[in-house]
């Protein structure tokens, strides 16, 4: 440990207690979905997850490979940026107490911003512990001797993830995420088992996070509201945005009470706002946004999530390789020269990845060429033709070379295939989207029930239903049920 970086040996042990803290978050998590799903069978209605999602919810599996999520994007955020005022308040202010007020006060404003809306103690731990423990580890490792050599190794290690971040800017656009993932992951068979390990594991900690507007399931309780009519009214409505009435009132989403002639909707027993019936079934989806928004306890941390994932990972994955380079330098060479190399080597290796992900993309191509983009030799250039289908809505059918592409040992292809066919209308791309059900791969099933969804043919109904039941995936089940609510299917009690 002596070899490696003052950096790492302060950041390690802050993602090992944020593993540790997102284990529990997911965990609870974990528990309450399951919760909540007992009470919706109990009430007769379809559960998503399925039993198999269900039955694993309270293992500690998913709650610690969920947890990574957390660990590499808010962990990593909160870690980094309990590093960095421990060193602002230490190398540049020497320990100046008022600054050490001052960064206090910024670290009160985050745990109140946690806060604001209820009481939220794994988040609020998050705040509490990490840092301690980033600060604590980096004032062990820091030298008390301030000299020349601390400062070049500062620079040293700062400048590059300055550089790189200003050219990485270049490529930020709406379609990074999934040209990252097409590129990076799904190109290679590496890349491909850490997607299927996050698609696997990533709607574990989505859950605890999402608004109750983005969930799929939500709860009521209507058991408060005495006038038979008013409450069939309001069940009626509340189904048809997923808003399912359990006998159970315990953590429910939505509880529903009457007073004079006044609904109090309330979420953890706490009013959050008041309506009429008329206005409500006037306007239920306002209404249910508005309650979602004002019952939100999670913006702030998913924000700080959002941001982490963009910056934060970025930052730990260079602090990494750079402690990887310099560790093995050291056997060779002495601190400063290795601190330079390392520096260097994490510089070139950022560059490479950002020119090879750069001239792998095929930009936007004309309209004319598709035809000859859709038999190009290069599988970027095909998937560049298939995207421009699927944004501009144009007939697949018209191009009999999509046919090869239904047996492409590409990934990428075949999931934009099966995008691009739910903008067709022609019955025999119908029949080859079906197949796609069957892919291997995950991404490729959820696009190809995203299309069917898309194209409105009820008669998919059958087969959505099949994979909703029988599938073990829960990204799967997802879209399987969103394609169900878009082709005009709905919950009903079944016992």
């Amino acid at each position: 440990m002596n070899r490696c970086p003052r950096a790492f040996k302060a950041l390690l042990p802050g993602l090992l207690a944020a593993q540790v803290l997102a284990t529990i978050h997911v965990h609870l998590s974990n528990a309450d979905l399951y919760g909540k799903l007992v009470a919706i069978k109990a009430a007769g209605y379809m559960a998503m997850p399925n039993q198999e999602i269900m039955n694993g919810l309270q293992d500690f599996g998913p709650a610690f490979f969920g947890g990574l999520f957390f660990t590499f994007t808010a962990g990593a955020g909160i870690s980094i940026l309990a590093l960095a005022a421990v060193w602002i308040w230490d190398r540049l202010f020497l320990r100046n107490k008022f600054v050490l007020i001052l960064i206090s006060l910024i670290w009160t404003g985050f745990l109140w911003q946690v806060n604001n809306k209820g009481f939220c103690p794994v988040v609020t731990a998050y705040f509490l512990v990490i840092p301690a423990v980033v600060i604590a580890s980096a004032l062990r490792s820091m030298p008390s001797q301030r000299d020349k050599n601390i400062w070049i190794d500062g620079v040293v290690q700062f400048v590059p993830i300055v550089l790189l971040a200003l050219l990485w800017t270049s490529q930020i656009d709406r379609s990074l995420f999934s040209n990252l993932r097409d590129n990076f992951l799904l190109s290679n068979t590496l890349g491909t088992r850490i997607n299927d390990f996050y698609y696997k594991y990533t709607l574990y900690p989505a859950e605890a996070l999402k608004t109750l507007d983005q969930k799929i399931l939500k709860t009521c309780h209507l058991k408060h509201i005495k006038e038979k009519r008013t409450k069939e009214l309001l069940e009626k409505e509340l189904l048809k945005y997923d808003y399912l009435c359990v006998d159970n009132d315990l953590k429910v989403d939505l509880k529903i009470e009457a007073k004079n002639n006044t609904l109090l909707f309330k979420n953890s027993d706490k009013i959050i706002l008041k309506t009429t019936l008329a206005e409500f079934l006037f306007i239920p989806h306002n209404i249910l946004n508005r309650f979602s928004l004002k019952s939100d306890k999670n913006r702030f941390f998913r924000q700080l999530t959002l941001l982490s994932l963009l910056m934060g990972f970025p930052i730990i994955l260079y602090v990494m390789l750079y402690s990887l380079f310099h560790f093995i330098s050291r056997f060779f060479l002495g601190s400063t020269t290795s601190s330079v190399l390392a520096s260097i080597l994490c510089l070139l290796v950022g560059i490479a990845t950002l020119a090879y992900f750069h001239f792998s993309k095929v930009e936007n191509i004309n309209w004319k060429d598709l035809a000859e983009a859709l038999v190009s030799n290069r599988w970027q250039k095909r998937v560049a033709a298939l995207k421009m289908i699927d944004r501009k809505g144009i007939e697949i059918g018209r191009f009999k070379a999509y046919e090869k592409i239904l047996e492409s040992p590409y990934i990428a292809e075949r999931y934009w295939l099966a995008r691009a066919l739910g903008v067709s209308r022609q019955p025999e791309t119908y029949k080859q989207l079906l197949l796609s059900l069957d892919d291997q791969n995950t991404n490729v099933v959820c696009m190809a029930l995203y299309s069917l969804g898309r194209r409105g043919n009820i008669e998919a109904v059958k087969k959505i239903m099949n994979v909703l039941e029988t599938s073990n995936h829960w990204y799967e089940q997802w879209y399987a049920y969103k394609a169900l609510r878009n082709l005009g299917w709905s919950q009903t009690r079944s016992n």
